[in-house]
């Protein structure tokens, strides 16, 4: 590699401001979403089966896109791409704004996802290259970790404010300022470097795979609520995800120029990290929807109230990432932060299985967030740092991408999976006491807590494995100089490290 590509970027602070703005928009958007979702839902006259597509249709599009645009990024180039994604998240978004009618919403919502596929690996990729120094990675992560969960924060207050006081419909407008700076400030600021692109030609085949098996893999579990399991159309979803994915993987190891190429995920490492992240983020999906509306439909708060009832699980997400996270991940080995840092959220998702028509916020929900949020904040920033360290700067975007799509896969499966779970459990409940209730509504509210806390059980489950997986499969040192472990190649130790958020 050119020494020169090992030189600091002079601008590199000033582009964390806009890659850091960006991220704050797509954040916000996540949270005011799931806020405004019982009001959306009310005046669109969307079914209780239907709701969660409002996540999920966003999800879906944002996973099944996120290697393609990772790829794009790298031919391309990340600032160009970055831009592109910005102004067109924009549009989708005054779209989402305007929409008449639930099919209108749900297509902003996945042409958001879109856009969003090739803004966010542009803007973790062109981080990746910014920064090379260890100290400096870990001080920019760290501010990029506190801005995603300060953009929770005024994601969770805004929309309430929003929501009550307004519209819904300004929880969409509101990116639109957000994204016209971002757009204008990465134009007149970011520079990368021309040494990192790859400019191989597009793998077609790949993303037409990879595309279609995660939509299956994420529609199987969506059906499932509706068909059940053993329904004909569920099987077939997931035997053709299974059939696609595994098509998938063949073509990228045979084709000249691969989509994924799989040297950045078999390293025992990273394919560690990528696996408990998809995990613990399919249990922190279902929990933000179920209790969203535990909070305003069974306990009655207004949703301003319901967003500040969130703040300390964002606070406590600020502080591990931030005081323990990036503090740590220069000195302490990764597992030994993930593995109990998914734990710890584990003993928070425990406690909100408790859950009853008139359980105390101070004494079961408030202390249930805060583990939440430390835990998870804990474990996730060293996790995002390893998804990508030592990774070759011409897989930069693919790498950055595939951090995503954990998420972004993790997070529609949670949200179909755990909504089938519950509204399953809830229906079980209503029918096997029916005979014997006095209130009908009080009967309907006692068997959606029974729902939501027999996914909430799902949820601590899957992140109890979450954390035995990242203890198991991750086996590298701390990342305060190169990597090491067993998935370490010396194309690796040679590599400018990179990572991503």
């Amino acid at each position: 590699m050119p020494e020169t590509a090992l030189q600091p970027d002079p601008r590199r602070w000033k582009a964390l401001i806009f890659i850091g703005l960006a991220q704050l928009m797509v954040v916000l958007d996540a949270t005011i979403v799931n806020i405004a979702l019982p009001s959306v839902q009310n005046d669109l006259g969307i079914t209780d089966g239907n709701r969660q597509w409002v996540i999920t249709a966003y999800a879906l599009a944002f996973g099944g896109l996120l290697l393609f645009g990772g790829r794009i990024a790298d031919l391309w180039g990340r600032q160009r791409t970055f831009v592109v994604g910005l102004i067109g998240f924009a549009l989708a978004s005054a779209l989402g704004g305007a929409a008449a009618n639930t099919g209108m919403l749900l297509g902003a919502r996945a042409l958001q996802g879109v856009f969003g596929a090739l803004l966010a690996p542009a803007a973790l990729s062109l981080l990746a290259v910014m920064f090379t120094d260890a100290k400096e990675r870990a001080k920019a992560f760290g501010i990029y970790g506190a801005i995603a969960g300060g953009g929770g924060a005024i994601g969770l207050i805004l929309g309430g404010l929003l929501t009550e006081y307004l519209n819904w419909r300004w929880t969409f407008f509101v990116n639109i300022p957000f994204a016209i700076i971002a757009a204008t400030g990465a134009i007149l600021v970011i520079r990368e470097p021309a040494q990192g692109r790859n400019r191989n030609r597009l793998d077609i085949p790949g993303v037409l795979l990879v595309t279609t098996g995660l939509v299956s893999l994420v529609y199987a579990f969506t059906r499932a609520e509706s068909d059940g399991w053993s329904a004909p159309i569920t099987i077939g979803l997931f035997v053709a995800a299974v059939v696609l994915l595994g098509a998938f993987a063949v073509v990228e190891r045979v084709v000249k120029a691969p989509l994924l190429p799989l040297r950045v995920v078999l390293d025992r490492n990273r394919g560690g990290v990528y696996l408990s992240l998809g995990l613990a983020v399919i249990g922190m999906f279902g929990l933000f929807l179920f209790l969203t509306y535990y909070l305003q439909v069974v306990l009655g708060y207004s949703p301003v109230l319901s967003g500040v009832a969130f703040l300390p699980m964002v606070a406590g997400m600020i502080t591990g990432s931030t005081q323990i996270g990036a503090r740590l991940m220069t000195r302490v080995a990764p597992r030994y932060l993930m593995a109990p840092g998914f734990l710890v959220a584990s003993l928070g998702m425990l406690i909100l299985t408790q859950i009853k028509m008139d359980s105390s916020y101070p004494a079961l929900i408030l202390p249930g967030l805060i583990l939440m949020g430390l835990g998870m904040g804990t474990a996730f920033m060293p996790a995002m740092s390893l998804a990508t360290h030592g990774v070759q700067p011409r897989d930069a975007g693919v790498a950055s991408a595939m951090v995503n799509t954990s998420q972004q896969v993790g997070g529609a499966i949670g949200t179909a999976l755990l909504n089938t779970i519950a509204a399953s459990a809830t229906t079980a409940y209503l029918t096997a006491h029916a005979a014997g209730a006095t209130s009908k509504q009080a009967l309907q509210l006692e068997s959606m807590v029974h729902g939501f806390s027999t996914a909430i059980w799902w949820s601590f489950g899957i992140l109890v494995l979450a954390g035995l997986i990242a203890f198991t499969f991750i086996n590298t040192g701390h990342q305060g100089g190169a990597p090491t472990g067993e998935g370490a190649s010396d194309a690796d130790l040679n590599a400018v490290p990179v990572l991503a958020h």
